[in-house]
């Protein structure tokens, strides 16, 4: 058996570190265009080429969204994209649109192409089409089944790879593919604007009676009738791996820095331990569940890897996600004090007890006894987002810091 790429998303450097850090395989971003993650920070020109050249030192692959549907009106500048990033060398494009896929044939030869989930790709003949065209890999379509991938994998050359989604929030629409935000607000989900309509609360009105709403119900727990729980397949590592597929794919582009390290991590040690032997991966199962969910979530679902969902993959009662802890930032530099710099995302106290995430999937019980703002003032807490923070802890041995280790709370 061929040992699956873990394959994390990244929103904008400081995650990407944190990726690499936690156990990724490749990491894939967006730029400042044509990607379906607009409102993410993404990357310019030169946080890309840092993001390369950082990746590569690092024996880690990076992989651009290209995979807008193109209007006319956006050729010319997918041209100039695509001339960018011939010079900025990344391993691979992930593309949708035919005719981007033609233009980065002619512009970016000696740059892989990976075809996008949102090109429908439900079927052997579909890969065997764009492995004919030179396409190096395909993302399957999410609503196959892990028996249909199993079939695909039977009937397209060896050297064609299959990318599937194994964690992640989930699309009412089919691969992606959605109207509602376009219709609703203007922005188009097909052009990286999407506003997460299947998220709201839905009403209803009656022509005659304008102004009086009358909830849409599915039954009497709610009316997040679209709400879909996210995809969690760590539980299922031997069955992704027997079906042939080549690479996990994680979805979060806007996620945070804990978000990708747990997860990072969490896929990190599964596959490692089933290719360790069935047993030990079988013998950690809980440890999986439980850190899996140490990070934002709406709930888990396995989507349509095993059957249709049901409304049983639905979450009715509320549009929120599940939080078990809150992110606190990073160690981003190791005095000879054992104090570490870390730049506050949330806020913490003096005597909090907080968690240093390890590489080894272990987690590190710190003690807050010192908070020091960037002038040496002592501090009772750290109230003040993004303020640069010099930190004591107790209890834990100052060896195991680790430049780029996320420090958490549980919420």
């Amino acid at each position: 058996m061929k040992k699956p790429e873990l394959l994390m998303p990244a929103g904008n450097m400081e995650v990407l570190k944190v990726a690499v850090l936690y156990g990724a395989d490749a990491v894939y971003i967006g730029g400042d265009m044509y990607g379906l993650r607009a409102s993410a920070h993404n990357f310019d020109e030169n946080a890309m080429r840092e993001a390369v050249s950082y990746c590569h030192e690092h024996g880690v692959k990076l992989y651009v969204t290209v995979n807008i549907v193109a209007h006319n009106e956006d050729l010319a500048g997918v041209k100039d994209y695509l001339v960018e990033l011939e010079d900025i060398k990344p391993d691979a494009l992930i593309i949708s649109d035919p005719a981007i896929f033609s233009l980065a044939k002619k512009i970016c030869p000696d740059i892989d192409i990976h075809i996008s989930t949102q090109a429908n790709n439900c079927n052997y003949g579909t890969y065997n089409f764009w492995h004919s065209l030179g396409a190096t890999r395909v993302v399957s379509a999410r609503e196959l089944s892990l028996e249909e991938i199993k079939g695909i994998r039977e009937n397209i050359p060896e050297d064609m790879e299959i990318e599937s989604f194994v964690h992640g929030a989930m699309c009412i629409s089919y691969s992606g593919r959605c109207l509602l935000s376009n219709y609703f607000t203007g922005r188009d989900a097909n052009q990286g604007a999407c506003t997460h309509p299947c998220r709201w609360r839905y009403y209803i009105m009656e022509e005659e009676r304008p102004g009086e709403y009358l909830p849409v119900e599915e039954n009497e727990r709610g009316t997040y009738i679209f709400n879909s729980k996210d995809l969690c397949m760590v539980e299922h590592v031997p069955d992704l791996v027997n079906a042939g597929i080549d690479s996990f794919k994680v979805e979060g582009r806007m996620k945070t820095a804990l978000y990708v390290a747990a997860v990072a991590r969490t896929y990190r040690k599964a596959i490692d331990d089933f290719f360790e032997s069935d047993k030990t991966y079988a013998d950690n199962l809980e440890y999986y569940r439980s850190e899996i969910a140490k990070c934002t979530y709406r709930q888990f679902t396995t989507g349509f890897y095993y059957n249709k969902p049901t409304h049983e993959t639905q979450i009715y009662d509320s549009n929120t996600y599940v939080k078990g802890y809150t992110y606190l930032g990073f160690i981003e530099d190791i005095y000879e004090d054992g104090s570490v710099k870390l730049t506050q995302r949330n806020k913490f106290l003096v005597g909090d007890n907080l968690e240093i995430m390890l590489k080894d999937g272990t987690n590190a019980i710190a003690k807050v006894i010192s908070i020091k703002d960037d002038k040496g003032n002592e501090m009772d807490s750290a109230p003040h987002p993004k303020q640069e923070l010099r930190v004591r802890f107790d209890g834990v041995d100052k060896s195991i810091f680790k430049k780029g280790l996320v420090v958490r709370i549980e919420a």
